[in-house]
């Protein structure tokens, strides 16, 4: 009862904070006011010196002039009119896929090698330098190396989502295998259970929910990666289409595309931390 008060009590919070932020939003994007000293002017002299007797537009859109064009979206979301001019839904499936290999690619490497790593003391020290070192260098410094050497934009998004994704997931499968409780282990020796059946019953159980956590801040680098590598491979997916936006200066669709990065990357992270919560146990 206290837990689904709480849950009312923060839905209804932020509902008041959007209704704020779409207030002061709608404030500073209002047209600027006329000037009454123009209003007498002839207007072939008002356009001759650049000025109107009319407001001046916002050149930033509201949040009416955005809704309006969410919805136009949300009607029609994959719509075709040609290569540059596809429909929002369409580029969201471009890049979710993207995603989606370079993402899996990236868990399949991570977890064994952060097994292999978190097993072995002498192997983490040996290979931490490196992780530390490639661990924080950024999307748009792996990509023009891609192109160098596989020469394919569509392998090359892939990889750069690979190479980002996969530290989260290897360093947190490497903390959680190494900080298995010994008595599991010493649990595990007296019942005489090998090395491969003590790391799948034993220790992958207790590892699993840091291991998901890894894969969970992961799947938000990914997804934030491929906006990134998209701008610069161009054709297809949601970062060409805010870049071929920004270049025909519609920065409405800019903003309606920004909305739903951020709407499909919450939803990506809400699977993420069921699955997170669902392999949690309390000791």
């Amino acid at each position: 009862m206290l837990f689904t008060l709480r849950r009312l009590q923060a839905g209804v919070l932020s509902l008041v904070f959007f209704a704020a932020f779409c207030f002061m939003w709608h404030a500073t994007t209002r047209p600027e006011p006329p000037d009454p000293e123009l209003a007498g002017l002839d207007p072939e002299y008002l356009e001759l010196i650049g000025a109107t007797a009319k407001g001046e537009s916002n050149p930033m859109p509201g949040p009416l002039e955005v809704g309006e064009k969410l919805w136009s979206h949300v009607k029609d979301p994959f719509y075709y009119n040609g290569e540059n001019d596809r429909g929002i839904g369409s580029q969201l499936l471009y890049s979710l896929w993207r995603v989606a290999q370079g993402y899996l690619l990236a868990v399949l490497v991570a977890v064994p090698l952060g097994f292999v790593i978190g097993m072995s003391p002498v192997l983490s020290g040996a290979l931490d330098p490196f992780i530390q070192i490639l661990k924080p260098v950024s999307p748009l410094a792996w990509m023009p190396l891609a192109l160098y050497t596989i020469k394919d934009s569509e392998p090359c998004s892939i990889f750069v989502i690979f190479i980002c994704a996969i530290w989260p997931v290897l360093i947190n499968t490497a903390f959680g295998v190494s900080a298995v409780s010994k008595d599991y282990l010493d649990v595990a020796k007296t019942l005489e259970a090998g090395r491969l059946r003590t790391a799948l019953f034993v220790v992958l159980p207790a590892a699993a929910p840091t291991i998901l956590t890894g894969m969970r801040i992961s799947i938000g680098i990914a997804w934030l990666v491929i906006v990134a590598a998209e701008m610069l491979i161009g054709g297809t997916g949601i970062g060409y289409f805010v870049w071929n936006e920004w270049n025909n200066l519609d920065i409405t669709n800019v903003i309606v595309a920004i909305i739903f990065i951020g709407l499909i990357g919450m939803m990506l992270d809400r699977i993420l931390a069921g699955l997170t919560q669902a392999v949690t146990y309390a000791e």
